[in-house]
């Protein structure tokens, strides 16, 4: 009979968590059907120096509205944080985190000293007012229906993501898959389009 304990373990699965901004996406791709619809009639029905600084701007502009609207999330997954912002992304071991913060904007700030902003969890002074005014709470069920509810503090959805992202720090950051130090890419695939598409504008403007 085979020892138990010679057996290879079966790794535990990896869940994942995404935060994004809906009322974000939702700007953005109406900005996009704009921008198109406006940019391709110019390109269609312009002139050549119209059609060049049509096609500069959609380099420019097109990228841009992707950066700040459908491009920031937040993921995060029981050993790091990966922070998906318009022109870099960070990836964050849960180690390396030292804390989370709320103010203006959300913020995570690592054990170097760095802070880097989640643009996916905006901050709403609006949408905490309204959660403040609504107490949560569990009602308990009797024989005739609800009779009861305990009383609780309702959140907006921007604290309550950093709340989870505040409790899997504290929770996996002792774990051995959680260290390791901040990582940081630049999105060149967001930067070198907005790059050509300015390039493009100012040598048409300038040729004439």
């Amino acid at each position: 009979m085979k020892n138990p304990d010679s057996q290879p373990s079966v790794a535990e699965p990896v869940t994942e968590r995404a935060y994004r901004s809906p009322a974000g996406i939702a700007g953005g791709v109406l900005l996009l059907v704009m921008a198109v619809w406006l940019g391709s009639d110019a390109v269609i029905n312009g002139d050549a120096r119209t059609r060049w600084l049509a096609v500069g701007a959609l380099l420019f502009l097109v990228p841009l509205v992707v950066a700040f609207t459908l491009r920031p999330a937040v993921y995060a997954d029981e050993n790091r944080l990966r922070v998906r912002n318009p022109f870099r992304v960070i990836t964050l071991p849960w180690a390396s985190v030292s804390g989370v913060r709320a103010h203006y904007s959300s913020e995570v700030f690592t054990e170097g000293g760095d802070k880097y902003q989640l643009w996916a969890i905006p901050v709403s002074i609006r949408a905490r007012k309204k959660a403040s005014r609504r107490p949560s709470g569990r009602k308990s069920i009797g024989v005739f229906g609800p009779v009861a509810e305990e009383p609780g503090v309702r959140k907006a959805p921007g604290d309550q993501s950093l709340d989870e992202i505040r409790a899997l720090a504290e929770e996996r950051a002792d774990k051995p898959a959680s260290q390791g130090a901040p990582s940081v890419r630049w999105a060149w695939e967001i930067v070198v389009p907005v790059v050509v598409g300015a390039v493009l504008v100012g040598v048409v403007l300038v040729v004439g």
